[in-house]
Parts: structure tokens; sequence; C-alpha cells
């Protein structure tokens, strides 16, 4: 499992997050420490919040490692500084 923080501060983040998500089979959620979502659902994104830092968590296999990298490449933009 591969973990690391983000932050959608904007309605259009999170549009471009789920997006995003959307392209790639597995498993990818949120928490916030209180709750974990699915991170494809736009609804259960919206639910968290936006601002806050949040945990991406990714659940793969070792055949989809260059999937994973791939996502883990692209979602860097909302990754938490």
């Amino acid at each position: 499992m591969q973990t690391m923080q983000i932050v959608l501060f904007t309605i259009d983040d999170v549009k471009r997050f789920v997006t995003l998500t959307n392209k790639y089979k597995f498993s990818i959620d949120l928490s916030n420490g209180k709750y974990k979502i699915d991170a494809k659902s736009i609804m259960g994104v919206f639910s968290l919040g936006t601002s806050q830092p949040i945990t991406l968590e990714i659940d793969s296999d070792p055949s989809q490692e260059k999937e994973v990298e791939e996502f883990m490449q692209a979602v860097q933009e909302f990754a938490a500084k």
C-alpha cells in the first residue's frame, strides 16, 4: 500500500482529481482520520471537504506497479506542501 498527503483546494481540483483516479483500475481511497471514502466518487471526495490535508491510499497488486507509479507522478500536483 502506498500513501501520501494531498490537498484539494477548489472544486476544480476535486473534479480533476476524481477524473484522474477514474483512469486507473486499482483501489484508491481517501481518508481524513475519521472517514475513509472511495477516491473515484466525486460525492465522496466532496464529503471530506477541501483545504485540509487528506491521506491518499493506493491498494494494488505487483502487476500494477507501473500504473501506480504513473498515477503517483500525475497526482503530485495535489501533494500537500
